[in-house]
């Protein structure tokens, strides 16, 4: 297991320097369409439609696709910002605080949902959520997706953490280093993602909170298909290209399974020269669901919990932050 665990490090660390691209390069320039994602399971649309060249296939000769990996959300929205990507793949956390700062950014599809469990421990002693008490939790980031589903689920359960008046104390980390962290004793709870999850779990962590349990567990999307305001306005129709693109892939993965897992550890490989334990991805995708769509009011609700839980000052409105499909196919025939 430390093996597999040296195997996320690996791809975080890879990741960083991915994330640099070239200099001077620029998103939406002419004949050049730039697409950015992050190689981890959420993102296995980007990888499917970069191995079945959907996007190339829409666009046919008219414009040349590029690609570009990023280690976070924040990196990834400085590219959409700065234009040194056209449109791409990143969690609903960045994009809507974001957006709330006053960003130019735009919600096109879905990409996947769930996959967020909480777990602790084997030596933590906890068993079920009666058992937390003065433990320690760990999550990428405050305020970050999965902090928020779980903070949300426990105020829900009458437990809140130390920031807001409660017991449960709180730490960040990369989920790379988890499992050690673990085995030092310096955490004895996490919110995770898969496929850290599913990785946690083979080595011993225990399920207290599975994805479908956990708040707005399979109806928030981890991972959006985005753009900014101003290319869905001036590009519309390459934006429409780009979101149809999309859809195959998400029908292709549906449809193939296996061979979209295949391809996902594959992609992976390329990127970070490491291999990816099969058996992890085939568990981590039990708990993960690929689909376009995306609820606006979710969207919301999880904005208005982040607002509750005081990771936001201002209570966000996001009425036109997710795009239509109807608007989006309307505007691109107008």
């Amino acid at each position: 297991m430390k093996k597999k665990l040296g195997v996320l490090f690996s791809l975080t660390a890879v990741l960083v320097l991915s994330a640099c691209g070239s200099e001077g390069s620029t998103g939406g320039s002419g004949d050049e369409v730039v697409i950015g994602y992050f190689p981890n399971i959420d993102h296995v649309p980007a990888m499917v439609a970069k191995e079945k060249q959907y996007f190339e296939e829409a666009f046919g000769d008219d414009k040349e696709v590029t690609y570009k990996t990023f280690p976070d959300g924040g990196a990834f929205m400085t590219a959409l910002k700065t234009g040194d990507i056209d449109a791409g793949f990143v969690g609903p956390g960045p994009v809507m605080n974001n957006y709330a700062n006053g960003a130019d950014v735009k919600i096109l599809a879905g990409a996947s949902s769930g996959g967020t469990v909480v777990v602790a421990s084997e030596q933590s002693g906890i068993e079920g959520l009666e058992d937390l008490g003065n433990h320690t939790f760990i999550t990428p980031g405050i305020g970050c997706t999965h902090d928020v589903q779980m903070e949300t689920f426990l105020k829900e359960q009458g437990i809140t953490s130390a920031r807001i008046g409660g017991t449960l104390k709180h730490v960040t980390g990369n989920p790379a280093q988890y499992e050690s962290m673990f085995e030092s004793g310096k955490v004895d709870l996490a919110a995770v993602p898969e496929p850290w999850a599913s990785t946690l779990v083979a080595s011993g962590a225990k399920i207290i909170v599975d994805t479908d349990e956990i708040a707005y567990g399979k109806t928030l999307p981890n991972t959006v298909l985005v753009t900014s305001g101003k290319l869905l306005e001036e590009e519309n129709e390459m934006i429409k290209q780009i979101t149809e693109a999309h859809e195959k892939s998400i029908q292709f993965i549906n449809e193939n399974p296996e061979e979209a897992q295949t391809i996902a550890v594959d992609s992976i490989e390329e990127i970070t020269n490491q291999r990816m334990d099969e058996s992890i991805i085939a568990s981590a995708w039990e708990r993960v669901t690929f689909t376009n769509e995306v609820n606006a009011d979710v969207i919301q609700a999880f904005a208005d919990s982040s607002h509750d839980l005081q990771f936001l000052k201002e209570k966000p409105e996001f009425d036109d932050l997710v795009v239509s499909q109807e608007s989006l196919l309307g505007s691109a025939q107008e």
